[in-house]
């Protein structure tokens, strides 16, 4: 029997495009994979960022990138919608993408065993081998993996654009994409795929096919040892020239430079899914303390209004960076003494997971995955790793952050914390196994 044969289709893949973690799923779990022996290969439409001239490119040792192109729908900017909200496109740029992922299987005479799926933008697929592509011979052994990295996020459209899909209008039923009159492509991706996964909780209309797997991170990225993006290099071992990156970026920033006061790092889309309503609320006190805050991060315009009142009200203790920077947000993670996550939904999270490589405790809310891989810290026992809140209230995520300033005084065990979490394992090597294990079971291939 040869290698396991699997197509990754995303929206977003890093390091072409990112908005989110799916793009850092997308661009790590394929190396994991490749490293288990699986052939795999990757799919995404080629956007403006793209830089590639040919239509396709490698990353790892060798993994194949397809890149699908349409200038009118993906050479924009931005990858969904713009400052006046999503593209009202958005149902014909990925009903295209979906067809053309599977048109370039053949074109390329890539035969998957599994097709992997992610997200709305690829909820299609499933649908139109089930449909359009169901007695193509090319497509008789492939199945697909439909993994739900946001179910806040669905793909939903007014139902008149229905006809855009090109399929029969009967399949606007309750069954497959009508929800509340209006066309849901998850929910049809969910129906026609033969495998679900998902790192949020059960979706009780087919358990019997749902798996829930961990998101990873890439440790060979994520290195506080190896990084060259940060000021300078640090271990679990031998952890102090940490605060050195501190007292470097408080002088990128702007900050009062020492090295002793604690510093919070956010690095998040602005929104309330991810807390900011509760931070919102405590901000103003916190400055009031002895700390320094730095944010990075866009989103919602009255937090960008908030925050940069707070770095106008509290220059020498708040550094607001209202933008995306791969470099900077590194560096946020190697000064950062806490890391906030004070998310009201998050279905899996990598932020907790790379703020542990690089020795900063994370603050995060009691939800999906952030429930899975950070538990609060007994200064007793020596158990758990991270402060951590349940109720969705200010007052809860300030009294979590608090308790990690308090134990920060404690140098001994703060320390000792550090070098804990730093060791942790929460790379793509088990969570791939997992996957695998997913894979053979749904194709029939091992």
């Amino acid at each position: 029997m040869g290698k396991l044969k699997v197509l990754m289709a995303s929206s977003e893949v890093v390091p072409f495009a990112k908005t989110g973690g799916l793009a850092d799923v997308a661009g790590s779990l394929p190396l994991a994979l490749e490293e288990a022996g699986i052939d795999v290969r990757v799919i995404m439409p080629k956007y403006a960022s793209v830089k590639s001239k040919e239509d396709e490119a490698i990353i790892g040792k060798g993994i194949k990138v397809y890149f699908v192109k349409n200038d009118d729908y993906f050479n924009r900017k931005e990858l969904y919608g713009d400052k006046f909200g999503d593209y009202p496109d958005n149902i014909e740029r990925f009903a295209f993408f979906s067809r053309e992922v599977l048109e370039r299987c053949k074109r390329e005479d890539f035969k998957p065993d599994i097709i992997h799926c992610n997200d709305w933008q690829t909820a299609l697929i499933p649908v139109y081998l089930n449909t359009l592509y169901k007695f193509d011979p090319f497509f008789a052994n492939t199945k697909t993996l439909f993994t739900i990295h946001n179910m806040a996020y669905q793909g939903v459209f007014p139902k008149e654009e229905f006809p855009k899909l090109g399929l029969d209008w009967a399949l606007f039923s309750i069954r497959y994409f009508e929800f509340y009159d209006k066309v849901n492509l998850m929910k049809a991706g969910l129906v026609y795929s033969d495998a679900i996964s998902t790192v949020e909780g059960v979706l009780k209309t087919r358990e019997d096919v749902l798996s829930g797997i961990l998101n990873g991170i890439d440790a060979r990225v994520w290195n506080p040892e190896t990084d060259k993006k940060i000021y300078k290099k640090y271990s679990a071992v031998d952890p102090d020239d940490k605060g050195i990156n501190k007292e470097k970026l408080q002088i990128e920033t702007g900050l009062k430079v020492d090295r002793e006061i604690p510093m919070i790092g956010l690095i998040s889309r602005l929104a309330d899914q991810k807390g900011l309503d509760l931070l919102a609320k405590i901000i103003s006190e916190l400055l009031n303390t002895k700390v320094q805050f730095i944010l990075l991060g866009t989103g919602d315009n009255k937090y960008h209004v908030l925050f940069e009142r707070m770095a106008k009200m509290y220059p020498k203790n708040a550094s607001i960076n209202l933008k995306f920077d791969a470099v900077l947000a590194q560096r946020i993670y190697a000064a950062s003494d806490l890391f906030l996550i004070p998310s009201r939904y998050e279905p899996c999270g990598l932020g907790q997971m790379i703020s542990f490589r690089y020795g900063a405790i994370p603050v995060v809310r009691q939800t999906g995955g952030l429930k899975d891989s950070v538990a609060e810290f007994d200064p007793k026992t020596g158990e758990g790793n991270g402060f951590t809140f349940s109720d969705y209230k200010a007052e809860a995520l300030h009294s979590a952050i608090k308790r990690g300033l308090n134990l920060y005084r404690n140098r001994a065990v703060w320390e000792e914390l550090v070098r804990k979490v730093m060791t942790l394992d929460y790379s793509w090597k088990a969570s791939a196994k997992e996957y695998i294990k997913l894979y053979d079971r749904i194709s029939g291939v091992s």
